[in-house]
Order: C-alpha cells, then sequence, then structure tokens
C-alpha cells in the first residue's frame, strides 16, 4: 500500500470516526440536566441483584460480556508479551541472578512488613467487591503488586521463591475457565451467556449479588495471575537472562 492510499483509509476512518462521536456528543443529556436514563437503570438493576456497588453490579453482571472480552485481551497481552520474552538464540539464562544493590534497612523492613497486609488487603477488595468500592479488577492488581513487595525490598530469589511462576501460569487459566464456567451456566439455566442466575441473597451481606461475587473473584485471580506472570517475564528478561558477548 502506498503512502497516499494509508493516508486516504486514515482519512475515511478518521471522517468516520468523527460523525459518530459528534452524533453521540450531540445526543448527550444535557448537563445539569435531571434525565439519566443509563444512570436510573444501572441503579436499579444492581439493586435489583441486591449489589450495593453498582460499578461492580455493571461489570460483573450487567455488562458482563464486555468484561469477558477485557480479560481475553489481557489474557491474550500476556501470552503475547511472555512469547516474546522468551530466551533468543543469542541469549542464555544465568544460573546466578546477580545481587541487588544495597538496599536500606527501613525499605527492606517496609516491603516485608507491608507485605502480608498488602495480600490481605487484595483479598478483601476482590471478596468485598460487590459490596463495597473495588472488585476483581482492582484487588488483583494489589495482590499482583504487593507480591513483588518482596523484590522491592532487595530480594529476588526471595519473590521467586514467594511465587512459583507455574502456579501463577495455572492461576491466570483457572480464572478465564471460572468465567467461561459461568457464561455457560447461564446458558444451561436458559437466561443467556454470563446471565445472573444465583439467588440474590440479602442486600448487603457477603453471600450476596448471585454470581457478581464469584464472577469478581475469577476476574481477581485472572488478573493476579496475569499480572505476576507479566511481571515474571520482563523481570527473568532484566534479571536472569544474559546475551552472548560480542552479539549486540
Amino acid at each position: 500500500m502506498t503512502r497516499t492510499a494509508r493516508f486516504v483509509v486514515f482519512g475515511i476512518g478518521t471522517a468516520v470516526l468523527v460523525l459518530l462521536l459528534g452524533s453521540a456528543v450531540f445526543h448527550l443529556p444535557a448537563f445539569g440536566g435531571t434525565s439519566h436514563p443509563y444512570r436510573d437503570s444501572t441503579v436499579t438493576a444492581a439493586l435489583q441483584r441486591r449489589a450495593p456497588n453498582v460499578v461492580t453490579s455493571i461489570n460483573f453482571d450487567q455488562r458482563g460480556l464486555d468484561t469477558f472480552g477485557e480479560e481475553a485481551i489481557l489474557l491474550a497481552s500476556v501470552l503475547g508479551a511472555i512469547t516474546l520474552l522468551r530466551p533468543g538464540k543469542d541469549e542464555t539464562q544465568r544460573q546466578r541472578v546477580p545481587n541487588a544493590g544495597r538496599m536500606l534497612q527501613g525499605t527492606r523492613l517496609a516491603g516485608y512488613v507491608l507485605l502480608p497486609i498488602s495480600l490481605i488487603l487484595g483479598a478483601d477488595v476482590v471478596v468485598h467487591g460487590h459490596l463495597t468500592p473495588g472488585g476483581g479488577f482492582q484487588g488483583g492488581v494489589v495482590l499482583a503488586t504487593g507480591l513483588h513487595l518482596s523484590y522491592v525490598a532487595g530480594s529476588y530469589p526471595a519473590l521467586r521463591r514467594l511465587r512459583p511462576l507455574r502456579w501463577y501460569e495455572y492461576g491466570e487459566a483457572i480464572g478465564m475457565g471460572g468465567v467461561v464456567a459461568l457464561g455457560v451456566a447461564g446458558v444451561l439455566a436458559g437466561a443467556g451467556f454470563l446471565a445472573n442466575v444465583l439467588p440474590t441473597g440479602t442486600f448487603g451481606q457477603l453471600v450476596s449479588a448471585g454470581t457478581v461475587p464469584l464472577f469478581s473473584i475469577a476476574i481477581g485471580i485472572e488478573v493476579a495471575s496475569g499480572v505476576v506472570v507479566l511481571l515474571a517475564g520482563f523481570l527473568e528478561q532484566d534479571l536472569a537472562i544474559a546475551a552472548k558477548r560480542g552479539s549486540r
């Protein structure tokens, strides 16, 4: 394709996008008005499902298919990044990872003290996502980053022992498989893919909101495992893989 042809394709796509966005903006409710149909419908649906956190209800119930697509994108992104980061022909695995530089004792202590606190906080954000602000996305990221506080504290070998990578590869598959299983359960119940088909329970209770907390937990496992695997790939490439001399 010539440069002129690329500009033509880009111009057509830009024109269509501008027209669609302009039409959408033109039909938005007036700022400060009293008509908010999307808000009214989503809040009503969340209350019907006994989910106080409307945002989580939208993500894991009302627009569950969108969330499923986002998690599939994350899974594909992690697989693609790990494939690109695998050792090349001119690279070898170091037998021993070099020791980290000098680390302040206060930083080391803070890392080890905050590690269990971060993991507990991340699990709480995932499990209570349908009741309070949070959910599988946020909690999964907290769990993954909290786990790497052992590396921030100056010990990469400790991080390796703390996160057997194979477990998290399985965890990523289990989390995504759990989402698919919830979707299939909705189809088998005759309500549709990822439909909320479980009893909704009592408003404000931990066991409530039907499939929303299960969906959130599955996403939390998938996000946490995926981020751990991704960061492990980058750290291995930076710290544990050496290029042959003269190859670069």
